[in-house]
Formats: C-alpha cells, structure tokens, sequence
C-alpha cells in the first residue's frame, strides 16, 4: 500500500508537520527524504530496508555512492542529496563554533565533533584552538590515518598553537569501529601533548573521543 493510501493521521509528512520531526521513526525521517519508494515499497518500507542494511544511520551516512548504490532504488541523485543534508547539518552547527566566540557550552561542541566525526571510516585527530578568553580561535584536522590508527606528532600540535597563539586548546578524535572509551594509547598520548603544551603555557581543556553518536569527554571523566 502506498502511504498516499495511509490515513492522514499516520503519514510521516503530514505527522511531522504536525507533531514535529521528533515524533518520527529513523525509518519515518528517512521516508520524508526520499519522498517515493520503488516497485513494491513504499517510501518507509524503503527507509527500513535502508536501516536494516546499514545497521545504524551513522553507517548509512558514512557509506560510499557503491555501497549506497547496492540497495534497488537508491543511486547518485539519491546519495547527492543525502551528503547535501549532512554538510548542511554540520554546517549549521559549525556555525555555533565560530571563530571568535566563547566555548561554553560542552553540548555544542559534541554535536559538532558527532556530524564532524562521528561517521568517518577513518581516524581523525583535530584541534580547537581558543584564546585567553576560551574564544574559538581556529578548528582544524591535524592528522588523518587508517580505520584504526593514526599517528600524531605532539611537535606539530605545539607548532599549531603557537601559530595561532593559542592559549587553551581541545583535543578530538575518533574510534571509526570501536566505542568512545579511550584507549591505553590515547591516555598516553593526552599526557604527552599535556606535557608539550606545558611547556609553551598552553593547556589542554578537554580532549573528546567520537564513536558514532557517542562522545567521551575526559574532562568529564576526571582524566586531564
């Protein structure tokens, strides 16, 4: 049955409008993106199909226009336009994290690093640098590695924070298949860069590790 069959009440469009988008299913959400389904589906048949494949939005998200493409009925137009809500999205809460504007709210800079982050299928160590007043000065993706290590040189990151005469920075960085619970190698790595950083008077607020959704804070932790 096609949804334009479905009572009014129960559509996902209509539900939305009228109880807002927090009220839906992934399934539903997804169903008002892709607007139509394909021979024998309907749009939220086809949104199932598409969590049920991935396993979770983060890997539907992260997935590549070939593996994206493996499911009947979805191709480039459809993979085009759902990158183009994703960059929106982080976007839009980049834009939160400015430069020149003070840090603080920890919620804002976990959504951020969760759509910066949380979907990559490579490691990624990035930098916030703040001022003396925790103003964000710059934000950036300082080392890149493979799906379960990548190498980070404190020097570079001391380098970076004097560039920028940093006063206080944040560290990030995320675990593509595993959970946010930080490593023995990412303890040891947080007290070198701390030590490092020291050594130019700059202090290390937080360091944040992402794994989909997930986002441990050591700052919150007790592990700074």
């Amino acid at each position: 049955m096609g949804i334009a069959d479905w009572p009014e009440h129960q559509r996902p469009r209509e539900r939305l409008i009228r109880e807002g988008a927090n009220a839906l299913s992934d399934a539903e959400l997804l169903a008002v993106f892709l607007r139509v389904g394909v021979r024998g589906k309907n749009a939220v048949e086809l949104a199932r199909d598409m969590v049920g494949h991935f396993g979770s939005l983060q890997a539907l998200f992260a997935a590549t226009l070939r593996e994206f493409s493996s499911i009947p009925g979805l191709g480039a137009a459809k993979f085009a336009q759902l990158q183009a809500v994703m960059e929106l999205a982080r976007r839009a809460v980049g834009e939160q994290l400015q430069a020149g504007q003070t840090l603080s709210s920890p919620a804002s800079v976990k959504q951020y690093l969760r759509l910066t982050l949380g979907a990559q299928p490579y490691e990624s160590f990035h930098v916030l640098f703040l001022d003396v007043k925790n103003r964000l000065i710059d934000s950036r993706e300082l080392f890149r590695g493979t799906l379960s290590h990548t190498s980070v040189y404190p020097r570079e990151v001391v380098r970076e924070a004097l560039a920028r005469n940093a006063a206080s920075v944040m560290l990030a960085h995320n675990h593509p298949s595993g959970t946010p619970e930080p490593s023995e190698s990412d303890m040891l790595l947080t007290r070198a860069l701390m030590q490092a950083l020291a050594l130019v008077d700059v202090r290390i607020l937080d360091h944040f590790v992402v794994a989909g959704h997930q986002v441990h804070s050591f700052a919150e932790h007790g592990q700074l």
